[in-house]
């Protein structure tokens, strides 16, 4: 079982771009599970056609530790096996913790059975590596291949370097790897040269360049992937190769962060200076 995590900045689009993906593996007959990682607990709802999934934590709160695996897991686009962690009441308690309790509750509960013949396991998590419990999954040896989403603005370029900075550390003492930069555009100028010579400057590779398109929205309305709902959209097609390139994907390295200053010169080298 290939076991991934999906990392960039808060509202890069993680979420759509890892149920868009997981659409694409199902399409391609493997058996996936998503773990959804962020307390919103919006990680599988195009994968369950808007279902407001109940979420681990909220599981425990109402019903006490006595619960099974159907109490948590639901089924979705093609079988896709899917998982909210949530989080606490707001104002209250670490998410971070959370995601702990979850993973450890699945385990416990035997969600990766082999019997399940689980091809990949995906975590959809939040935000950066800055709190122990959002980088559980590649501290902890989860996660072993690290996807980073990320665009041509500055602040989502900073958020991938300092995620590189957490696989980094980990790595030393494990076998999580980054896979690549998954960059889904933002229509910014030169931004396909501009982050395959960051992926260059990290050692990785730019996986695939997801063009920006309103198909992608319309989708999210209807509750819906672009592959679940407009199959033959060429939008759809995108993702499917993103899928395909994961699938095939043989390049796992320990990145090389980069200085502050080495991040703004990338930005001033290709015309982008605000």
């Amino acid at each position: 079982m290939r076991k991934i995590a999906i990392y960039g900045k808060g509202g890069i689009g993680k979420s759509t771009t890892t149920q868009n993906t997981v659409a694409g593996l199902a399409e391609m007959g493997k058996n996936i599970m998503v773990v959804g990682c962020d307390p919103k607990a919006d990680s599988t709802r195009l994968l369950l056609g808007g279902l407001a999934q109940k979420t681990v934590l909220d599981t425990l709160r109402e019903e006490g530790e006595d619960i099974e695996l159907d109490d948590i897991i639901k089924e979705g686009y093609s079988g896709v096996r899917c998982v909210e962690s949530g989080g606490p009441e707001p104002g209250v308690g670490c998410a971070g913790r959370g995601i702990i309790t979850s993973i450890n509750l699945l385990e416990q509960l035997g969600a990766w059975d082999p019997s399940y013949e689980i091809d990949y396991t995906f975590y959809d998590v939040l935000g950066d590596v800055v709190c122990g419990g959002f980088a559980m999954p590649i501290r902890d040896g989860k996660a072993e291949e690290i996807y980073i989403v990320v665009s041509g603005e500055m602040m989502a370029m900073y958020a991938a370097n300092n995620i590189c900075k957490g696989i980094q550390k980990y790595a030393q003492s494990g076998t999580v790897r980054l896979g690549g930069l998954i960059c889904n555009s933002r229509k910014v100028d030169n931004e396909a040269e501009m982050i395959q010579e960051l992926a260059r400057q990290l050692g990785t590779q730019m996986i695939h360049f997801v063009p920006r398109d309103n198909m992608v929205q319309h989708a999210e309305i209807n509750r819906k992937t672009v592959i679940d709902h407009a199959p033959e959209h060429t939008q759809a097609d995108e993702y499917r190769a993103l899928a395909k390139a994961i699938d095939a994907n043989e390049m796992f390295v320990i990145p090389t962060p980069l200085e502050m200053e080495a991040l703004e010169k990338l930005l001033i080298d290709f015309g982008i200076t605000n």
